[in-house]
């Protein structure tokens, strides 16, 4: 797993977001039982920055959390199956890996949704990146049978990686209401 990461903010990320987020990826891929070596591009922008890549690519003339931009077109969520080892349009030429696609998270999102849901900053930041993974081997959530199977898959990685919603505030408090 190749991870391509750029930061072009200015906040101050307090854990070691790269490490955390290859072995998001890594889970992931190996959850969903990819048979590839795979490349994916993070960049942790600005809200400024997402508002305009959201209204520029989207045509949502807001801010959000986090955007995916996935390069590989999955007949079905997570089968690789029909995915063809060296095809030009979906495999990185120079390496061999397949490109799953672009993840781009608002770090002021990030750290005003780990307060308003009472949960750390790695804790948001790894939901964000975990969500949109899933996006980039086709997951998505437009109705609510597919919201379920995501949102319990999202889960069951970050579980599995210890990333929970316990809070980091004195007073520990968890809002369940969302993540």
């Amino acid at each position: 797993m190749i991870l391509n990461y750029e930061d072009e903010q200015n906040r101050e990320i307090p854990f070691d977001f790269r490490e955390t987020a290859t072995k998001i990826a890594d889970a992931v891929l190996s959850s969903e039982k990819c048979p590839f070596d795979a490349e994916v591009s993070l960049t942790i922008v600005d809200d400024e920055s997402i508002y305009k890549l959201n209204r520029d690519y989207r045509g949502i003339d807001s801010p959000t959390d986090v955007l995916s931009f996935p390069m590989v077109d999955f007949e079905k969520s997570g089968d690789f199956s029909t995915i063809e080892e060296g095809n030009a349009d979906y495999f990185d030429p120079e390496n061999g890996k397949l490109m799953l696609g672009d993840i781009i998270i608002s770090a002021d999102h990030a750290f005003a949704q780990a307060e308003l849901y009472g949960h750390s900053v790695r804790r948001e930041f790894s939901f964000l990146f975990a969500h949109s993974m899933f996006h980039l081997i086709g997951y998505d959530h437009m109705t609510p049978e597919d919201a379920s199977v995501m949102e319990k898959k999202q889960s069951a990685i970050l579980d599995s990686l210890g990333i929970v919603r316990e809070s980091d505030r004195p007073d520990g408090g968890v809002r369940s209401d969302r993540h």
